[in-house]
């Protein structure tokens, strides 16, 4: 996955295995938003947190992802992830929805907003926009 304002990879080794559980669980044409947090690493593991926004209807969903990536060790590779509903309001509600998530997750860095079809860019056809309509 690239960031799309510097041409770089994202840092963190499972930000694509996680768009993919997340595409398991919710419809990444409904996903509008998503803000990934730095990475953490420590000893053998890396672990993950992204906010996203889903529209449903008439509400906005907010969910939070996380995945844990074994980056060393014997279990190099073993992958888990969660994704968790932590919140829903009236679709113009999206700022104080995604500030609430953020406070809930306590990182001290401010997450990268990241276009949803630059997150999912193997699941979304590049020529569909987040709404599933052509570009």
């Amino acid at each position: 996955m690239s960031d799309p304002a510097h041409g770089a990879r994202w840092p963190g080794l499972g930000w694509e295995r996680l768009a993919q559980a997340v595409a398991a669980v919710l419809p990444p044409t409904e996903v509008d938003g998503v803000w990934a947090f730095s990475p953490l690493r420590r000893e053998t593991n890396e672990w993950g947190t992204a906010v996203l926004s889903r529209v449903d209807g008439h509400r906005r969903r907010i969910y939070t992802a996380r995945y844990v990536l074994a980056i060393k060790g014997k279990e190099r590779g073993k992958f888990e992830a969660s994704v968790e509903e932590v919140g829903s309001g009236p679709l113009d509600a999206l700022e104080r929805l995604v500030q609430e998530a953020q406070r809930r997750i306590d990182d001290e860095h401010p997450p990268i907003s990241i276009p949803p079809e630059s997150w999912f860019p193997s699941i979304l056809p590049a020529d569909l926009g987040v709404d599933g309509q052509p570009r």
